[in-house]
């Protein structure tokens, strides 16, 4: 009569406990990243809280005052300040509230506007540090969440849609690119208003540096017209100017030019400022910024 052997070899048994020690691990470091996304996902979420509380007592006028949050990566752990002041720098130092980042997670990106910190308008709750602020693991960078805040004061993980641009379009900062050399100790900028008052600015009496550089009021008709004028170069083969003339501070029609440029202006506004144009040969560029 046959006798089976329904044992285990050490072979199989080694193996066994080989692919049971793979799957731990597995599972060990699969609960460590669920963790660490947990710390993502909770910190960042208590950032959006903290955004809107300093919203909420800016718009309740707490403490007569407003108040902002300021985001520190240059410390570890990172950490936030809710505080109370119209910035982080003149802040009450006594209302501050820090809250700080486990050490699995980090901001690693800031950009309020170009700065560390966002303050809320009164009234309104509106913000001028719009942008965003950017969360990751420390350990797994590929894991991140991006917070954005949009100008009117909405906070949320959707990149807030671009504000419509109603403005009327009235060339109010222009740059003239002017290929020619300008004699700058003999020639002028001239500005004729309305195609009868000119106004004549000496280049020379109006130099800083190498550059141009010129900003008044003109009175036509009872009403001061009011435009600057700048140049990023100046010769040296060529020059470009900056114009600003904005409608809200003009009504009347402008045209720009140089005495020793006998082909026309470069630049020319009508009275309402929404078109731009030009005459001189020696103009390559007119753009809008």
């Amino acid at each position: 009569m046959k006798k089976y052997n329904f044992g285990f070899s050490l072979v199989e048994l080694i193996v066994v406990i080989a692919i049971l020690f793979a799957l731990g691990a597995v599972a060990i470091a699969t609960f460590f990243l669920l963790q660490k996304n947990v710390d993502l996902n909770d910190n960042t979420e208590e950032v959006i809280s903290i955004l809107k509380v300093a919203q909420s007592q800016t718009l309740a006028s707490q403490g007569d005052s407003q108040y902002g949050v300021y985001f520190d990566n240059a410390v570890w752990p990172n950490r936030y300040v809710l505080f109370k002041g119209a910035d982080f720098a003149s802040r009450d130092v006594s209302s501050d509230k820090v809250y700080l980042l486990p050490d699995t997670v980090e901001f690693y990106d800031v950009n309020l506007n170009g700065g560390s910190e966002i303050i809320f308008n009164k009234l309104i709750g509106s913000t001028d540090n719009w942008g965003n602020i950017s969360l990751r693991l420390k350990n797994d960078i590929s894991q991140n969440k991006i917070i954005y805040i949009a100008n009117s004061g909405a906070v949320g993980f959707a990149l807030p849609p671009a504000a419509p641009d109603t403005r009327l379009k009235d060339s109010r900062h222009i740059h003239v690119d002017y290929n020619r050399n300008i004699d700058i100790y003999n020639e002028n900028i001239i500005l004729t208003f309305n195609d009868t008052l000119v106004q004549q600015i000496p280049i020379s009496e109006n130099l800083i540096g190498s550059q141009f550089y010129w900003e008044g009021k003109v009175s036509v008709g009872g009403f001061d017209q009011t435009i600057k004028i700048h140049t990023h170069r100046l010769n040296n083969t060529d020059a470009q100017f900056s114009i600003h003339r904005d409608m809200r501070l003009n009504n009347a029609s402008l045209k720009i030019s140089i005495s020793g440029d006998i082909t026309g202006n470069i630049a020319g506004y009508s009275a309402d400022g929404q078109t731009t144009n030009y005459k001189s040969i020696y103009v390559q560029d007119l753009l809008w910024q």
